[in-house]
């Protein structure tokens, strides 16, 4: 009777499903371990709390993974426990499974910097590599402890799965095989769809990535709840361009400010020169440290130090995204991104105002340098888009002696060849300079290895490297006739590695240096200020700096003039939720929901102080932070990034 209502197959099948918990239970612990310092969790049984509340993704991300495998299974082939149909299903089983599985395992290391589980976003980024087999070897070679893990996890899975067999047996009573399977499938198939939705409930939705924060008080650790496949699987194929109508365009114009215009009459159109800094955190600043109070500090900048005296400097600015890419469409035109980068969404390639195409109209010529092969990140594509006049790149440097073997040309000498550039362009001109050299696997030139000995972090040692090499840079441009009218803008892209509590806060995770320096006084570029930045506030800021009087869309806010009217504010998005800051308040917002309101000091996110009758300050911030959302989507979805 067994073998007519198939119990023993439907057996087999749960022993098999339960692999698969096992083991995503254990690569979350090993997540959780090799980024321990990243997460709030102060004991064992918080940690097994989490990963309880994991189990609802696990099961939705085993039952895509495994939905062909199920449904060969379960349907009544009469085959199904044949030595050669079984050893096929063993193949599809682990082919699927591992495939899916192994992405885990690189979160274990990328997460450290990107600080987001990845998604179909981090496919895109990955798109617009253009040397994915040296970077594949490199990482291989450097985390090969990772990969070794995922080879003796997946050995033990399917040395467990080989433990139990299904025993041959034919049907007898075909009848009776076909009509209990057919009763068997249906139930079977609803437990799916159920997995699979999250809950059988009509009136929820299928479950996503902002539940993951439902059952936790510490933003970031839905990170653990979450698995990797699962943030995969439910972004593919998503839009998270959805246009929202919260408000009504008088408030967005009153509030918000989209369109602005500045009135500001330099005496000459000064130069421009942006340097975003690869991962190079405002934790490493000793400039931007100075009122911290971190117990046995050490600065890491002694350039970038020297000259922050000397220039106006923002202690308390934030990245408005979580990789590069995300950083160049913030700074130059003052776009973030969220869950997606905009420059891989089907939207980047519209008019676009930006620093590019303001310049472009006031007569400046306008270059881009990045010191990897062309194409890297998908900058020459982007910086295209926006207009660049020129783009220069390791094909333009043509000399490979100079090439770190990973990334690109050391940051030493791609700035000097910057600057052996710009004097030979006219005036006025607006360059950008995006580094590589502090980025994963962290070398060094054979001749800096004995001098920058850096410290507890592998990025210390670049840090110290990039910032000689603006010193030798700077050295050389103070020589030349373009510096005492150049206005540099000095920030970083995102943050990276941390050692110091105060910068693995959920807020910190976000923390940049934003910088502008002149020689000349005439911009009063001095003086240090502690009110919230962001990298969308350099694209105005510059507008209202070189004396652009026309009208120009930006959501930040110029950081120098007398403009009282412009409201502080700083949004980025950890991946999967809002964070707004603005006035007192730091809030969460899941795109439907504010799950969350705390005190602007209060970087941690640990005193929730959301009530049910929020103040009126707490009110005004809630709706400026979907005015802000719905007014960046619409412009975006509806082709409106020009000033109109």
């Amino acid at each position: 009777m067994k073998s007519k209502l198939r119990l023993a197959e439907y057996k087999v099948l749960l022993y098999r499903l339960f692999l698969g918990y096992l083991f995503y239970f254990i690569a979350r612990v090993l997540f959780f371990t090799f980024n321990t310092h990243l997460f709030a969790v102060d004991s064992f049984w918080a940690l097994l709390k989490l990963c309880y509340y994991g189990m609802a993704f696990d099961t939705t991300a085993l039952l895509y993974i495994n939905s062909l495998f199920i449904l060969l299974s379960v349907l009544p082939l009469t085959v199904n426990t044949r030595p050669g149909f079984q050893k096929g299903m063993a193949i599809l089983y682990f082919v699927t499974n591992l495939l899916a599985y192994a992405t885990n395992f690189v979160d274990i290391i990328y997460y450290r910097f990107s600080q987001v589980r990845s998604t179909r976003a981090t496919l895109d980024v990955l798109a617009d590599e253009n040397n994915k087999k040296l970077l594949f070897t490199h990482f291989s070679e450097a985390y090969w402890y990772v990969i070794i893990i995922f080879i003796l996890c997946s050995l033990c899975w399917i040395w467990l799965y080989n433990r139990v067999k299904l025993t041959p047996a034919a049907a007898r009573d075909k009848k009776v095989y076909f009509l209990s399977s057919i009763i068997s499938f249906v139930l079977i198939l609803a437990l799916v769809i159920g997995g699979i939705r999250g809950d059988f409930a009509h009136s929820t939705r299928p479950i996503n990535m902002v539940d993951a924060y439902k059952h936790i008080t510490v933003p970031n650790q839905g990170d653990i709840v979450l698995n990797t496949s699962f943030a995969i699987f439910r972004t593919l194929g998503t839009n998270n361009y959805k246009l929202q109508h919260w408000t009504d365009e008088a408030y967005i114009k009153t509030n918000i400010k989209p369109i602005k215009q500045y009135n500001t009459k330099p005496a000459n159109k000064p130069n421009v020169v942006i340097i975003i800094l690869e991962s190079m955190a405002r934790e490493y600043w000793g400039s931007m440290n100075r009122d911290v109070n971190i117990p046995g500090f050490k600065s890491y900048t002694p350039f970038l130090d020297s000259i922050s005296g000397s220039s106006l400097i923002f202690t308390n600015a934030y990245a408005t995204g979580r990789q590069s890419i995300h950083a160049m469409s913030s700074v130059l035109a003052g776009i973030p991104s969220f869950q997606n980068a905009f420059t891989s969404s089907p939207y980047a390639k519209q008019q676009i105002q930006s620093i590019v195409s303001v310049c472009d109209s006031m007569g400046y010529q306008t270059s881009f340098f990045h010191g990897a092969a062309n194409g890297s990140m998908g900058f020459q594509g982007f910086g295209s888009i926006l207009g660049y006049q020129h783009y220069y790149g390791r094909t333009e440097y043509n000399d490979d002696k100079d090439f770190d073997g990973i990334w690109g040309i050391w940051d030493e000498y791609f700035f000097q060849f910057m600057g052996h550039t710009l004097s030979n362009q006219t005036q006025p001109f607006m360059a950008t300079l995006f580094t590589l050299s502090s980025h994963d696997p962290y070398q060094l030139p054979e001749k800096y290895k004995a001098r920058f000995k850096g410290g507890p972090l592998a990025i210390d040692k670049c840090v110290q490297y990039t910032d000689n090499s603006l010193r030798i840079f700077f050295n050389y441009a103070k020589t030349q006739p373009w510096f005492n009218n150049t206005i540099f803008v000095i920030t970083a892209d995102h943050t990276s590695q941390t050692y110091y509590p105060e910068y693995s806060k959920q807020v910190n995770r976000f923390a940049v240096p934003i910088l502008f320096y002149s020689a000349n006084s005439a911009y009063n570029l001095k003086g240090v200020r502690t009110d919230l930045a962001s990298q969308m506030d350099i694209y105005p800021t510059v507008v209202d700096l070189i004396g652009y009087n026309k009208p120009f869309r930006s959501w930040g806010r110029s950081l120098v003039g007398n403009h009282p009217d412009e409201q502080p504010r700083v949004i980025n998005s950890t991946g999967n939720i809002y964070q707004f800051m603005q006035g007192n308040y730091t809030y969460l917002f899941d795109g439907k929901n504010f799950t969350g309101i705390f005190a602007v000091a209060d970087k941690g996110l640990e005193k929730n102080l959301m009530t049910a009758q929020p103040n009126a300050e707490m009110q005004k911030g809630m709706q400026d932070c979907k005015a802000l959302i719905q007014d960046y989507t619409d412009r975006i979805v509806n082709g409106k990034l020009l000033a109109r």
